[in-house]
């Protein structure tokens, strides 16, 4: 009689605590330009993608929204056995939203999966070469060297269900370069605080609170209304209207007007990505360019012209009107491995550009495909433009061609730009995540899997195969530097700006605003 008595009293006490939660539970329904690509939690590996997966997926650890400290999520805590072995404990008690136990087999399943041929996010696997069961909730991550940036690797991994996995044929991650879907393509089985209901691809995705979440809600909304809307003027319309609670991607000529409507909020601050230029450096020619025989993109004096014929002080001025800040490197300022000395830009000028044009035996220029996305970065359209005009000074012509997201990034992953635009965000906060990707020799696993240009430079690959197994940090740190200054000295890429991400929202939604431009869903109020 006493346990059944203790057992209301608890009973009870839980339905107060919930009470004010459910009293003042909310709709959340809110906006950006673009579309995820898929569901499947390891086939493309985007930011605002894997922002929204992780409403709905967890991992083993997370980012603190207000400090970016590692907060463990389905891993209570995490020792070192030794350099090359890392030991999780896994939170007893978590449920999938099938009601099924979350265990040691779908953790390890989920990271080995991660590794696969298919997937993009060998980059987080960096220097992992086996996950193994210890028992049902431990398990070992055993290294191939010392790796200082493990756990902040961690926080882009998310676990899936290995039975639902199986039962469903989605064991190995779509191929986001073909048209084969899987069935983890439009459906999730997670453990997070929301699960997927429905996704309309370009139309809608709905949400609803998982009511068996083991977590701590912060916020008070149960249903989540995502739209994707290309239009920015539609965007800010249904915003006006009070249609949404929020948009991701204001546009930066309605600001001042957002900020000076009393029902309307701004919230921003500087992202951790760069907006920059990728150059095929491979092909011996270039489909559809007026040069035959030879690849102009080769030949570093070309590639330091470009950089110079383009005015990116007027490009953040008058096309992100303030919401850029050029930038001269691949990472952005809170970066480790930036410097303020590697950040420095070259100087923009014609002149300097049309003498390194007739250096290298292009007097006239040459034209060249130019590829970008129309729904991805903020004006990242209006910024192309920009570009070709002031391309078109020199002498090249850059053959534009723009796309949704959607089919952008599958295409340039199958090298089919000879120019093109590409934004980075480094969720490990270290360079390393930006230089393996991106500049490293495209090979296995993570080295070169974003490296759409075909770069490809000895000592950078000596730099970046060193910096993944060195734990000391001020020689990490000068190592992480000099591969930024080599990749600049080379002129790898063309970077143009850090973006500075604004949120606008309604004035009663309360949210923390992230640098990875990530939607924290459980942080937010309407009120």
């Amino acid at each position: 009689m006493q346990s059944k008595h203790r057992f209301l009293s608890l009973a009870a006490a839980a339905a107060l605590l919930l009470a004010p939660v459910l009293l003042h539970a909310r709709p959340f329904k809110w906006a950006s330009q673009g579309d995820v690509a898929t569901w499947d939690i390891h086939a493309d590996n985007t930011g605002f993608q894997n922002g929204v997966h992780a409403s709905v997926y967890e991992g083993l650890v997370y980012y603190n929204s207000r400090t970016f400290a590692v907060d463990p999520v389905l891993a209570t805590s995490w020792k070192e056995i030794s350099p090359t072995q890392v030991r999780f404990t896994l939170r007893q008690g978590v449920k999938f939203h099938d009601g099924s136990a979350f265990s040691a087999d779908d953790a390890v399943f989920s990271l080995q999966r991660a590794m696969a041929k298919t997937s993009n996010f060998t980059p987080y696997m960096e220097g992992v070469s086996k996950v193994v069961k210890v028992d049902e909730y431990t398990i070992d991550v055993l290294l191939s060297a010392p790796n200082p940036v493990l756990l902040r690797q961690l926080t882009e991994l998310r676990i899936m269900s290995q039975a639902w996995a199986r039962k469903n044929r989605s064991v190995e991650p779509k191929d986001i370069k073909g048209k084969d879907e899987n069935f983890a393509h439009r459906n999730a089985m997670g453990t997070g605080p929301y699960t997927l209901e429905s996704w309309q691809p370009d139309v809608k995705m709905v949400f609803k609170r998982n009511p068996h979440w083991w977590g701590k809600m912060e916020g008070n909304v149960t249903e989540i209304v995502y739209t994707p809307i290309k239009s920015a003027a539609t965007r800010m319309a249904a915003l006006l209207s009070g249609e949404l609670d929020m948009v991701l991607d204001p546009s930066p000529q309605d600001l001042e007007r957002l900020r000076a409507n009393p029902e309307l909020k701004v919230v921003e601050g500087l992202e951790y990505r760069t907006i920059f230029l990728g150059m095929d450096q491979f092909r011996e020619e270039l489909p559809g360019s007026n040069v035959k025989g030879k690849n102009p993109l080769k030949d570093v004096r070309v590639r330091r012209a470009l950089y110079q014929a383009i005015d990116e002080e007027t490009i953040a001025r008058s096309i992100l009107r303030g919401l850029g800040k050029p930038n001269g490197t691949l990472v952005a300022p809170m970066v480790a491995g930036y410097t303020e000395a590697v950040g420095k830009r070259l100087p923009y000028s014609v002149e300097a550009a049309k003498k390194l044009l007739a250096e290298a035996g292009y007097p006239d220029g040459f034209e060249v495909d130019f590829a970008c996305p129309n729904n991805r970065y903020i004006n990242d359209e209006a910024i192309c433009q920009a570009v070709t005009a002031m391309w078109s000074r020199v002498g090249v012509r850059a053959k534009l061609r723009t796309m949704p997201r959607s089919t952008y990034f599958p295409m340039i992953q199958r090298y089919e730009a000879s120019v093109y635009m590409l934004g980075w965000g480094v969720p490990t906060f270290d360079a390393l995540y930006s230089l393996q990707s991106l500049v490293r020799t495209v090979g296995t696993g993570a080295d070169g899997n974003n490296n759409s240009g075909r770069y490809s430079h000895p000592h950078m690959d000596y730099l970046v195969d060193r910096i993944k197994g060195e734990t000391d940090a001020p020689v990490r740190a000068r190592l992480l530097t000099e591969a930024l200054q080599l990749s600049n000295d080379t002129v790898s890429h063309i970077p143009l700006h850090s973006q500075v991400i604004p949120w606008a929202m309604k004035r009663n939604v309360d949210l923390v605003h992230r640098a990875d431009n990530r939607l924290d869903i459980r942080m937010v109020k309407v009120n």
